[in-house]
C-alpha cells in the first residue's frame, strides 16, 4: 500500500507538471471504486484552473478555485502524468486532461478513490479526525507520550493509529521501533517520555530518508515518472526475516500484531 512517503513523491512528481493549467477533458473509464467516482466530475472541472496540488495524510489534494479533488491511492494505485494520446491499459481509470499532458490514476484493485469536495477538504469526513503529521513541529514525543498514557494496545499499533499522527504505514512504522530500539509488542502506555522522544525522531527520520528516495517499492509502486522508489535497498528489518541484525548479528524475528506483520531484533528492541 502506499504510504506517506510514497503519496508525498507522488505529490512532487506531479504537482510542478500540472499546477496552473486548465482541465481540458475528464475520462472515466471507471467510476467503481472505493466509493463511487462522481459522474459530474467532467462537467465541473471542464475549463477549470488547478491551483496546486497538496498532501493530507496519505490523501492527494487537488485544489480548484471552486473545490477541491481528494485522492487516495488506496491499495495499489499510482498517478503518472503522460501525453494525452497514450493507449490506457487495464486498470488505467481515470485521466484529468491538461491540454498536451494528462494525469493518470491506475489503480488495479481498485480501492483508491477520488472525490469532489465544495467545502474546506480538511473538514470532510475523511480527514477531520486525523492526527498531526509526522514531519510537522505539531508530532513530537510529548504528543506520543500524552496519548498512550493508560493504554495497553501494542506501540506499534498506536503508532500506525491515523488518529495518533498520519500516515506512518507498516513499513515505516517497523523501521522506526528498530531505529528508536523499541519492541513493536510492548504496551504502548508503559513507553517512557524520553523513549518517545527517540520514536518520534526516528519517525521523521526514516520517512524523510523515504522520501529524498522516492518512497519503496515493494511490488505495484510507482513514482509519477515510472521509477521505482529506493528506499527499499535501505530497510533493515522490514521483510528481513532470519537475516542478522544489521547492528548485533542476531536473527531477525517475525509476527503478527494488529493483524500486520511486524520485524525485530529481540536482541536490539526491548
Amino acid at each position: 500500500m502506499p504510504e506517506l512517503p510514497e503519496v508525498e513523491t507522488t505529490r512532487r512528481g506531479i504537482a510542478p507538471l500540472i499546477e496552473g493549467r486548465s482541465v481540458s477533458a475528464v475520462v472515466i473509464r471507471e467510476s467503481r471504486l472505493r466509493w463511487p467516482v462522481p459522474g459530474t466530475l467532467p462537467k465541473r472541472l471542464a475549463r477549470r484552473k488547478l491551483r496546486k496540488v497538496e498532501r493530507r495524510a496519505k490523501y492527494l489534494l487537488l485544489r480548484f478555485t471552486h473545490g477541491t479533488l481528494i485522492l487516495h491511492l488506496g491499495m495499489s494505485g499510482s498517478l503518472r502524468v503522460l501525453p494525452p494520446n497514450t493507449p490506457p491499459s487495464k486498470h488505467d481509470h481515470i485521466d484529468l486532461v491538461f491540454g498536451d499532458r494528462c494525469l493518470r490514476l491506475r489503480d488495479p484493485r481498485r480501492f483508491g478513490a477520488v472525490l469532489w469536495t465544495e467545502e474546506d477538504p480538511l473538514q470532510h469526513p475523511l480527514l477531520r479526525s486525523l492526527g498531526p503529521e509526522p514531519l510537522s513541529s505539531d508530532f513530537h514525543g510529548e504528543h506520543l507520550y500524552r496519548l498512550s498514557r493508560g493504554r495497553r494496545i501494542a506501540v506499534k499499533s498506536f503508532l500506525m493509529d491515523g488518529h495518533v499522527v498520519v500516515g506512518v504505514g507498516n513499513i515505516y512504522a517497523n523501521e522506526a521501533l528498530f531505529q528508536a530500539g523499541i519492541h513493536p509488542a510492548r504496551a504502548c502506555g508503559r513507553i517512557s517520555r524520553k523513549r518517545y522522544d527517540r520514536l518520534a525522531e526516528a519517525v521523521k527520520e526514516i520517512l524523510r530518508s523515504a522520501i529524498d528516495q522516492g518512497g519503496t517499492t515493494l511490488q505495484d509502486f510507482r513514482q509519477a515518472d515510472g521509477n521505482p522508489g529506493y528506499f527499499a535497498r535501505e530497510l533493515k528489518v522490514y521483510g528481513r526475516e532470519g537475516q542478522p541484525c544489521p547492528h548485533c548479528g542476531n536473527s531477525i524475528h517475525q509476527r503478527t500484531i494488529g493483524q500486520r506483520s511486524s520485524y525485530y531484533c529481540p536482541r536490539c528492541q526491548r
